[in-house]
């Protein structure tokens, strides 16, 4: 039934668009796209939504014949990434020109809620020229939509570069015509951190609520029309213990602070794109990294950051009927935890915490008709070095895919 209602609300808001523009002085552009994309593993893999958001394979596990349960191939079509969204223009206000942006697909804000529409953008603009607000849901600050790489699956380059959005609050100020100085604060909503939530492991909101404190992001960039270099400063804080039955409890903050580098450059045909990465706990950006939590006495607690050295790079055709393009992506492990430490008595909350070092190298080929309609072929081999009691333990997965996008 709530399926139902969501499409009737977006098909209504559809039919009565014309109407709208009719009747306000507002003006309103609708756009999206429909995506079927089928993907087939060589090997089971660490991922969301039905594994099509692919972040690495899975270590091996034996079963009681010896043989790896992970091994072996499956593959799966879906269309969730279907996608709507409408661009509202309106009338100058306190000095700026006004905009604002809607979006939704149909990926779910869970594996469990799959399928579901989801809010994807919602945000207001207000442009100055040489000062920009914007307010609303939006990218996660981490994620540089300038220089996103142009795969074709969920993941984009994840967790290579980050994938996510926030709500936030957003201010840009150009002091020339080449240079931007952007600050973000933002909060969490479909992405949210670990810890420990009344006694138990769990991902929510609460650690990053009880904090007070905003995720908060600078960035300084430098761009003309075919270059673009910035750097970038990320910190989080978050509250990893909350006991919601014990106003007493000890209430510890722990920040972990991300840097980074990025840079675009068109060259004629040729887009490169690329960044490097030093990220301490990064979960909730769909990339790699996190936190040991070591429980003290008197319910008191310590943390500790571990984070990997990243670095991507992503070149393509960007223009023609033939676009090729390949992604490659390299992280390692800067924190390696203690084996002599007594795990036992740690929380370990992140992503990537038992590999010692992931790469990836992407290929595609996409033929675009240059009218809205474009096909693309794909393969993706990611491994991943595992640190096991034994040594290293490397495994690999190859994905093949197919997808077919129509925009309108």
């Amino acid at each position: 039934m709530r399926k139902l209602f969501q499409t009737i609300a977006v098909l209504a808001l559809l039919f009565f668009g014309q109407e709208l523009k009719a009747q306000s002085p507002f003006s309103f552009d609708f756009h999206g796209f429909v995506n079927p994309h089928y993907y087939a593993d060589s090997r089971s893999v660490v991922g969301g939504r039905e594994d099509m958001m692919l972040f690495y394979p899975k270590p091996i596990v034996l079963d009681s014949n010896g043989n790896d349960i992970n091994d072996g191939w499956q593959a799966n079509m879906l269309a969730i990434t279907a996608r709507l969204n409408m661009r509202i223009k309106g009338p100058d206000m306190l000095g700026a020109s006004t905009s604002a942006f809607i979006e939704g697909d149909f990926t779910g804000a869970t594996d469990p809620t799959i399928d579901n529409l989801r809010l994807r953008h919602a945000y207001l603009t207000l442009d100055w020229k040489r000062h920009k607000l914007i307010v609303g849901q939006y990218w996660y600050a981490m994620v540089v939509h300038e220089i996103m790489p142009m795969t074709n699956p969920l993941n984009m380059g994840a967790p290579f570069h980050c994938y996510a959005r926030q709500p936030q609050v957003r201010y840009s100020y150009l002091p020339t015509g080449n240079l931007e100085i952007l600050g973000v604060a933002q909060w969490q909503l479909d992405n949210m951190s670990q810890g420990l939530l009344d006694g138990a492991p769990a991902r929510s909101t609460f650690f990053a609520r009880h904090s007070m404190v905003p995720e908060l992001n600078a960035q300084l960039r430098y761009f003309t029309d075919k270059f673009l270099f910035g750097a970038a400063l990320n910190a989080k804080t978050i509250q990893p213990v909350v006991n919601t039955k014990n106003v007493a409890a000890v209430h510890n903050l722990h920040t972990s602070l991300t840097y980074s580098l990025f840079g675009k450059a068109i060259l004629g045909p040729i887009t490169l794109k690329a960044q490097t990465l030093l990220n301490n706990s990064l979960y909730e950006g769909c990339s790699l990294g996190g936190y040991l939590l070591i429980p003290g006495e008197n319910g008191d607690y310590t943390t500790r950051d571990w984070h990997f050295n990243t670095v991507w790079l992503d070149v393509e055709r960007n223009s023609g009927h033939w676009r090729p393009g390949i992604f490659m992506g390299y992280a390692k492990r800067g924190t390696i935890i203690d084996p002599t430490e007594d795990l036992m008595t740690f929380f370990i909350f992140g992503r990537g915490d038992s590999i010692k070092q992931l790469w990836r190298v992407q290929p595609r080929l996409t033929y675009s008709t240059l009218k809205g309609l474009s096909f693309t072929a794909e393969a993706e081999y990611t491994k991943a070095c595992y640190i096991t009691n034994a040594g290293d333990s490397p495994v690999a997965n190859l994905r093949l895919s197919l997808s077919v996008v129509y925009q309108f």
